[in-house]
């Protein structure tokens, strides 16, 4: 009877004309809550903060912006363009040596334009990392339902799992809501949280939930594992993680998470994602390598993307919807410049503290290792189109509000004539 009323209110909602933002207005392909309760706020259905403009972008709105002769064009990388270069070079005498970034504008009508700092200098990724879970992810789909979309999305939606132990040591909230009760808080996974694969996936990327993404990773270990069987029970999940060597388990991981940035042609000393994110899960699990990333890998993945190259067009969008961001926008998106501008982004972080005198640890303000990491594709309503790819190790200092400065100056830059 609860289902029935669910569906019930479920239709009324949508019986009326979509017009909100992906991933909101494609709740019905998802069956992503969070979505829901988005719906119902600017339904005016229940009182909360209404994302602002940019963040309203219907699903049907969302495109890639390189299936067209522009990126063909980009099958190659495009040479520096001198001038936005130097306007480039302009914004970063004030700032730490660390700061690496790669910039290209694809504003339709107009030439490509390209331009890098220190682009092949590595960083650890941090949650930036997470996008290459998410290729891996879409490539495991197509690989069990090779011709078809919707079986995988259909994979997506019905595959329930509980967290269990991957989710062992987390900090990020994550969003619970219940349609029929419109109940809602946010709080850290725990360990008998249950959501769907498109909710793990989604946690994954719009609060950069760390216990979310181990649980996505180890779903893509059991996909090349057991193949057409995949979702296999709870008792035989165990049972392999359990009897199968660290060593296999160790080459399986490392595969599906790094195979399919090698099939972009991203070479593994500009991109290697080397560990899962949850301290339990890397005790089930063992890593590879350590956690690197370059700009330039960043930004080969983000062209890849934008021309449909992540597996298939169909999955490559799903991807950049996945990314839209309809939550809080933080660090470089916050900016006030890109407010009215659609921007499909992901941040990553990490920091490392040692005892120092007169200095005092604190998040984002490591003395050790401090990296911010910002990647992002920005659409404005006037068709002004580029990606941005920025990568820092800023001792002592949370640079978020620098990578924000810096989020407007490029804008300016970018649009300049």
């Amino acid at each position: 009877m609860k289902i029935l009323k669910t569906l019930i209110i479920v239709f009324a909602i949508f019986s009326s004309e979509l017009v909100y933002s992906y991933p909101i207005d494609g709740y019905l392909l998802t069956n992503i809550r969070r979505l829901l309760r988005i719906q119902l706020i600017l339904d005016g259905k229940i009182k909360d903060k209404e994302p602002i403009k940019g963040a309203r972008k219907s699903i049907n709105d969302i495109k890639l912006n390189l299936t067209n002769s522009k990126g063909d064009s980009l099958a190659s990388f495009p040479k520096v363009d001198a001038v936005l270069q130097k306007r480039l070079n302009s914004l970063f005498p004030n700032l730490n040596e660390s700061y690496s970034i790669c910039v290209l504008d694809v504003t339709k009508g107009k030439k490509t334009r390209y331009a890098e700092r220190q682009s092949e200098r590595r960083f650890v990724p941090g949650s930036v990392g997470k996008l290459a879970i998410l290729a891996g992810l879409f490539t495991e789909l197509q690989t069990l339902c090779p011709n078809s979309f919707e079986k995988r999305r259909e994979i997506l939606k019905t595959r329930f799992t509980k967290a269990g132990k991957w989710a062992i040591v987390n900090i990020h909230t994550v969003p619970f809501f219940d349609p029929e009760t419109h109940k809602f808080f946010k709080r850290t996974v725990q360990q008998e949280d249950v959501f769907s694969l498109y909710e793990w996936t989604d946690h994954m990327i719009s609060v950069s939930s760390n216990a979310a993404a181990s649980i996505v990773w180890k779903e893509l270990i059991l996909m090349r594992t057991f193949g057409k069987n995949y979702p296999v029970s709870v008792e035989k999940e165990a049972e392999f993680f359990a009897k199968t060597p660290k060593k296999e388990l160790k080459e399986i991981a490392m595969s599906v998470v790094n195979d399919p940035l090698r099939k972009l042609e991203i070479d593994e000393k500009d991109w290697h994602l080397g560990s899962l994110f949850t301290s339990e899960a890397k005790k089930i699990v063992p890593g590879e390598g350590g956690s690197f990333a370059t700009p330039l890998g960043l930004m080969q993945y983000l062209v890849a993307l934008e021309r449909g190259k992540i597996v298939d067009k169909e999955s490559s969008l799903e991807i950049k919807r996945i990314l839209y961001q309809t939550d809080r926008r933080i660090r470089y998106a916050q900016s006030s410049a890109l407010k009215d501008a659609a921007v499909y982004f992901k941040s990553g972080s990490l920091y490392k503290c040692k005892a120092e005198e007169g200095f005092e640890c604190k998040k984002y303000m490591g003395n050790v290792e401090n990296y911010m990491n910002s990647v992002i594709i920005v659409e404005h309503e006037d068709g002004t189109t580029y990606m941005v790819t920025l990568m820092s190790n800023v001792l002592r200092k949370n640079s978020g509000s620098d990578h924000m400065a810096l989020a407007s100056q490029i804008d300016k830059v970018i649009r300049q004539k």
